[in-house]
């Protein structure tokens, strides 16, 4: 049990806090390499996780749930891609999104497996970059095969593990061109929506306002006075935007603050509860477990082990 525990923590690690890279690009090497990264918080759009992968035959994922947007590119071999009842066959040049909060399921071929790159992100501005690029739950394929660019999106994520200052930033740069360009290719002109627009601006407001307070207690009825809304409203909006409530949203934050203060020796697991507004250590804990599945002193063992194996 204990051994199912740990190695369900290092999957935990590396869906949250990681890269996963490709060590030889052109062959698609099985060898893969962990490079942490530190997501940067932007409230209009956020890196979560890149890599690629050379699959094996008949290699799948789901059914599951992501808790962000996800869009996988094929750069050779082919494969299924499931939402409900609809089922995509799809091959080199084409990819799919997987959106936050739907069940998904995604499955190479077992004769010429899929060779394919991904990139995870959110934010404010990340749903509506996807409907100018016509990419929706209802709409998740896209077709791009007129040159190498995207490829060489990819190619330039993954190389960012050679930059040791300012990879987030690099990544950051590149999502924008990699998203600005299936907007180019495959995007629809943009229709103004002035409602729209306002609604974005109190979502916006309550991030900040999270993203500043997060470190002393703060409700979810003093956001909605900050932005003078009514508090269902205030809960009914920003949900659309984010699929979790505010106060979700608060928590989650909260805890990725914390796994970025662990990596600081000097911290003790009460100090880091305290910098992220719990003041209770035992709530903290067991907030951090129900949301990251070990608790705060095992993850914190996990990542410093992770870290040294990769020096």
């Amino acid at each position: 049990m204990q051994l199912f525990i740990i190695i369900n923590s290092y999957l935990l690690i590396w869906y949250n806090a990681c890269i996963i890279i490709n060590l030889d690009w052109s062959e698609f090497s099985s060898i893969m390499d962990i490079v942490p990264i530190e997501r940067l918080n932007a409230t209009d759009l956020d890196m979560y996780q890149c890599g690629a992968e050379a699959c094996k035959p008949g290699h799948s994922y789901g059914p599951a749930v992501r808790d962000h947007f996800l869009i996988h590119y094929i750069f050779s071999g082919k494969g299924i891609f499931q939402v409900g009842d609809k089922i995509y066959n799809l091959s080199a040049g084409q990819g799919f999104l997987i959106c936050p909060g739907i069940v998904t399921f995604y499955r190479a071929d077992m004769e010429d497996p899929w060779n394919y790159a991904w990139v995870g992100f959110n934010g404010l501005k990340a749903e509506s970059y996807l409907r100018k690029a016509n990419l929706t739950a209802e709409n998740p394929i896209f077709t791009y095969r007129k040159d190498d660019y995207i490829k060489n999106c990819f190619k330039q994520m993954l190389d960012t593990r050679n930059i040791t200052k300012a990879r987030e930033v690099r990544l950051l740069g590149l999502l924008h061109l990699f998203l600005s360009q299936l907007i180019e290719e495959n995007g629809q002109e943009p229709v103004n929506k002035a409602g729209s627009n306002k609604i974005e601006q109190y979502v916006k407001k309550i991030v900040e306002y999270i993203e500043i307070n997060y470190s002393r207690k703060i409700s979810i009825k003093e956001i909605a006075n900050f932005v003078n809304l009514d508090r269902s409203y205030m809960g009914l909006i920003f949900k659309k935007y984010f699929n979790v409530s505010p106060q979700e949203y608060l928590i989650h934050f909260r805890i990725n603050k914390a796994c970025s203060l662990m990596k600081d020796p000097n911290l003790t697991i009460g100090d880091i509860s305290r910098s992220v507004g719990y003041d209770d250590p035992l709530l903290f804990s067991k907030t951090f477990k129900k949301i990251k599945g070990v608790s705060p002193s095992i993850y914190r063992k996990i990542w410093w082990s992770l870290l040294e194996s990769n020096q």
